[in-house]
């Protein structure tokens, strides 16, 4: 018994150290507050910037950490969902900082998911699929399940980012009220039907169907759930608050150095897509391609579904108006990417090709920021 307590103990102070981004994110946490106004002249030098960054990207690494803890402990689809949704929040609330900082940028809201969908539909997808081609002659996936994200993601995303080009108010942006109301609605409308489906009805199309990750999950570390929570709850707020901290640097740099407008969402995407790129190639490299599936495909669905009617409600009670129409290239990027992920997952079998096609698309809109 005193040799089974000291284990226990060891893991207890194991897990303690594992946490030590939580002390440190803390401390940054006061030093802002003691601090307030007075220390944006400390973040305008680009080490104290990068300081700031790291912090926040470092505890959203942990957000993901402990989403996939709890993801191993519940199962799919539903680990997924929780870390979907917690990094759809941390964006929200990242947008919504930078949004109340600086001169007004109604584009913020467009460039942000557009960056989201071009890095996890080209990047994140690109570097899975790469990685696990090369370890492997192909990989499978649930067709069913990859069938009824993109059949909710393509509708919004074309409703959201293409749609208002061709439409217009008499009077004011292109989406009036009413419109933007109905896109709304329909966005969480569909969010919700796929959710039900998700996890009711059709849960078997979102897990693994050779009976893999089945044999995995019978070892999976048996645990409570309310320290993982606690703990996913804590670094979300953790990154809520910084993030807030971080939208003046952002603007600053954005308006001193005369950057494309689009850099900032693509910061903001960064901060949002990075946690889930790492967790969807190291499920990729480990050959649960259905998990790298569920966290990059939710993850567009999520941003799209949710991100969208929330932006605009918050650009009505603020006052600032967004503009969510793709400028004609973006718009020509947006349409292959959503075409091509249509056909890389068409199959349910993956391989390299498709990963270093989707990867060549990534390269090509990182370019397009600074050469349109």
């Amino acid at each position: 018994m005193d040799r089974e307590a000291a284990m226990q103990q060891r893991r207890g102070l194991a897990s303690i150290r594992r946490e030590w981004l939580l002390a440190f994110g803390l401390l940054t946490s006061v030093v802002f507050l003691i601090s307030g106004q007075s220390i944006f002249v400390l973040l305008s030098n680009p080490v104290c910037f990068a300081w700031l960054f790291s912090v926040v990207l470092g505890c959203a690494l942990s957000v993901v950490r402990h989403a996939d803890d709890l993801a191993e402990r519940l199962g799919e689809p539903y680990g997924t969902l929780i870390l979907t949704l917690a990094i759809t929040s941390i964006e929200v609330m990242a947008i919504t900082a930078v949004m109340q900082h600086g001169e007004n940028n109604p584009t913020l809201v467009r460039d942000t998911l557009f960056a989201v969908v071009m890095i996890i539909l080209n990047g994140m997808v690109g570097l899975s699929l790469l990685v696990g081609g090369w370890r492997r002659h192909d990989q499978h996936h649930n067709l069913q399940g990859a069938n009824a994200y993109l059949g909710v993601i393509v509708p919004l995303a074309t409703l959201s980012m293409i749609m208002p080009n061709f439409t217009h108010s008499a009077s004011g942006p292109p989406y009036s009220f009413v419109q933007q109301t109905v896109l709304a609605f329909i966005s969480v409308g569909l969010y919700s039907v796929f959710l039900s489906l998700q996890t009711g009805r059709h849960r078997e199309f979102f897990v693994d169907d050779t009976g893999e990750a089945h044999a995995e999950h019978v070892e999976t570390e048996e645990g409570g759930l309310l320290l993982p929570v606690i703990l996913l709850v804590a670094y979300m707020a953790l990154v809520v608050f910084l993030v807030e901290e971080l939208a003046a640097p952002i603007d600053y740099f954005i308006e001193t150095l005369h950057a494309p407008a689009a850099l900032g969402g693509v910061i903001m995407a960064i901060l949002v897509a990075t946690p889930e790129a790492i967790s969807a190639v190291r499920a990729s490299v480990a050959n649960h391609l259905q998990r790298s599936v569920n966290i990059f495909l939710g993850s567009v669905l999520s941003t799209i579904g949710l991100t969208v009617p929330a932006m605009l409600v918050i650009s009505h009670v603020t006052g600032h108006p967004v503009v969510l129409g793709l400028e004609r290239t973006d718009s020509v990027m947006l349409i292959l990417t959503l075409a091509l992920s249509i056909i890389t997952f068409a199959s349910g079998r993956t391989h390299l090709m498709q990963g270093a096609v989707h990867l060549v698309l990534f390269v090509a809109y990182f370019l397009l920021i600074f050469e349109t």
